[in-house]
């Protein structure tokens, strides 16, 4: 068994347009050194893989030879430290546990189908950085180079001869011993578990299982935090809500049901045989008529936090969602285009003014247009038209507005 490391550089005369870009950005860190960095994408192949095979991987399935040359060795060895900087050290970054890497599962899939059988595979960034300090490789780092919610850094060689892929599990009943726990320690339980509910929440759900006699499984306890959360039950839209502003104090019992929906109730009423709306509210999509065969579905939303956490996947899977909807809607819809608004901070804030576990605003913005882009021409919907707004209060969360239109017969 061998764990093999297949390195893809930019190939002689071309451009490392990656390496490039992150020399540029690397000099607004406020680094006391002036980086110099080249890129490399990477893939660790683990399993009972011959050189050969190895070799022939990575030249006709993992690189194009035309703009591309590879170092394929087992890791550690000598070759994979040939850095293509003078006196760089190498940064690896590579998914943590646990967090889904598709391309290598996708790349390990292709090598099963050309006949090499691969235990596991994993997709690793490498980068050769020159001119700084070790403190500033780690600033570096964790600024630039990778996401800590879900990556995981290596400064130096890879010392490691096996890809850690989970370990033996052994199912165990757990059971939360909610009736016991008084106020604080509901809060406790709330927070250290990951629950992020309020007090309020956690002594309904200790009222149910008292009135079952019984306290809850771990699976029982998530399964009602995930139902109650904000993504899943939209609790501030939906909730009661006291408003004051300059023309006095407003109550809602439900802020979505009394303003949104009842204005789009009232509109339509006064429309009457002139309204245009054919499904507000009730599908996947909402449904407005077009011409004399179709109609118009439209859905858009919200994907603020992922995208403040990882924002070119959580700008993917929000893209992603509202294209899905559409084709649930009715007896589906074909969608045809995608938009988008964005609203970010000043991508010029200095680095020294994000509070902490916040990523620059720049990085923010070229992520989240990057995965909305991405995944609408990966599967042939253009975004055909969007907005983007600055201001500096959205440094700790972007807005993300993604958009879908479709078509649907009226048939």
């Amino acid at each position: 068994m061998t764990l093999w490391e297949v390195d893809i550089y930019a190939g002689d005369g071309h451009p490392d347009r990656e390496g490039i870009s992150l020399t540029a950005d690397a000099r607004d860190l406020g680094l006391s050194g002036t980086a110099d960095i080249a890129s490399v994408r990477s893939y660790l192949l683990d399993g009972d893989v011959s050189a050969e095979q190895a070799s022939s991987i990575a030249e006709t399935l993992l690189a194009d030879k035309v703009v591309e040359r590879t170092v394929v060795a087992p890791v550690g060895d000598v070759q994979l430290a040939q850095s293509p900087v003078d006196g760089a050290t190498s940064i690896h970054v590579m998914p943590k546990a646990g967090v889904m890497d598709p391309v290598a599962a996708s790349a390990k899939q292709a090598m099963a189908d050309a006949g090499v059988a691969v235990d596991e595979v994993r997709t690793m960034r490498k980068y050769w950085v020159a001119g700084l300090e070790l403190n500033d490789l780690s600033t570096l780092a964790g600024k630039l180079l990778a996401n800590d919610s879900i990556e995981q850094v290596v400064v130096g060689p890879l010392e490691m001869d096996r890809l850690q892929v989970g370990s033996p599990y052994t199912y165990e009943l757990i059971t939360v011993p909610i009736r016991s726990l008084d106020d604080d320690a509901l809060m406790k339980l709330s927070s250290e578990g990951q629950l992020y509910l309020t007090l309020v929440e956690m002594q309904t759900i200790k009222a149910h299982f008292e009135e079952l006699g019984r306290d809850p499984t771990d699976i029982e306890l998530e399964s009602v935090a995930q139902t109650w959360s904000e993504h899943c039950s939209h609790k501030t839209l939906a909730g009661r809500i006291a408003y004051r502003d300059e023309n006095g104090e407003q109550r809602f019992e439900n802020m979505l049901k009394e303003t949104i929906f009842d204005a789009t109730v009232q509109i339509r009423e006064r429309l009457g045989e002139d309204d245009w709306c054919v499904s507000v509210f009730k599908d996947n999509a909402g449904i407005v008529r077009f011409d004399e065969d179709y109609n118009v579905v439209f859905k858009v939303e919200t994907h603020n936090h992922p995208s403040a956490l990882e924002p070119y996947g959580g700008a993917n899977t929000g893209i992603g969602g509202v294209i899905r909807d559409p084709l649930g809607t009715g007896l589906g819809a074909k969608p045809i285009c995608n938009t988008d608004v964005f609203c970010f901070a000043d991508p010029s804030t200095s680095h020294e003014n994000l509070p902490p576990g916040v990523l620059h605003p720049r990085r923010v913005m070229n992520g989240v247009v990057s995965g909305v882009r991405d995944y609408g021409n990966r599967m042939g919907i253009p975004t055909v038209n969007g907005a983007v707004y600055f201001d500096d209060r959205y440094l700790g969360n972007p807005l993300v507005y993604c958009g879908n239109v479709g078509l649907i017969p009226r048939d």
